[in-house]
């Protein structure tokens, strides 16, 4: 494998985004492939996928070190992503859609994209709504929260199987929302980390079957992301991460918009 710096340096300043707030593996790294680097669409989401649970194992280990990891919500929301991407896989495999047009593909992304960038902007809204939520209504809001956890996890893992985008940005607005009370800043960060794990390697594992793994542009993604990822999970407790994800999420928004343009 022939070392590329130019692609070292994206998968280090991507690592370090997703060290620092949970955001950035397919939200960041899809759109610079297909931007920057001119992937084709399909090796960009597959590749993505497989950088982001290589990156996120390093996050999550330093998070866990620190005891910032809540493995009960990590479960519940694996209980519907993974089943979620399986089944998304299949129908991709049995109906052909493995090989949806490209112009398709992009236009998925943008969407999801859009979506994220949304959903990170109204984040404190969501949360303050939750935390109303949790201290007026406790019971009620006690009993539904495994049922939501696990149907959030299965829109995660369709989302996140067909464009490589959703595991970060929106997996931490909904748990936001979710556990208003029981996850800080730190937590909500590494519990998102830990559930991106084995949702994106199942993922990942299915483009690869598919042929959409390019294993030269994930190789030299590696060689910047780790050091990238441990630093950024390193200063997760030390920077203002709202105002990080606000500038992440006009970011992706314009992003957005400049993929819808791509022909």
């Amino acid at each position: 494998m022939a070392v590329d710096a130019v692609t070292a340096v994206a998968g280090a300043l991507v690592g370090v985004v997703v060290g620092l707030t949970g955001v950035g593996g397919g939200a960041l790294m899809t759109p610079i492939l297909l931007l920057v680097f001119g992937v084709a669409p399909h090796t960009a989401i597959g590749t993505d996928l497989l950088f982001a649970a290589a990156t996120k194992v390093v996050g999550t280990a330093v998070h866990h070190n620190a005891g910032t990891v809540d493995w009960r919500i990590v479960r519940r929301l694996a209980c519907g992503s993974l089943p979620a991407a399986l089944a998304t896989l299949a129908w991709m495999q049995w109906s052909g859609a493995g090989r949806i047009s490209a112009g398709v593909l992009i236009n998925a992304v943008a969407v999801a994209l859009l979506i994220t960038a949304l959903g990170m902007l109204f984040k404190e809204r969501l949360h303050a709504f939750g935390r109303h939520l949790r201290v007026d209504l406790p019971q009620r809001f006690k009993a539904v929260q495994p049922g939501l956890t696990v149907l959030t996890g299965a829109v995660l893992g369709v989302m996140v199987t067909l464009t490589s985008i959703g595991a970060g940005a929106l997996g931490t607005v909904a748990l936001v929302y979710l556990y208003p009370l029981r996850l800080t800043p730190a937590k909500l960060v590494g519990t998102d980390l830990a559930h991106a794990i084995p949702l994106a390697l199942v993922a990942g594992l299915g483009h690869l079957l598919l042929g959409n793994v390019d294993f030269a542009l994930l190789g030299n993604l590696m060689l910047g992301s780790v050091p990238g990822v441990l630093l950024g999970s390193l200063l997760s407790t030390r920077l203002p991460q709202q105002r990080v994800q606000q500038a992440i999420a006009v970011v992706l928004g314009l992003v957005a918009l400049k993929l819808l343009w791509v022909r």
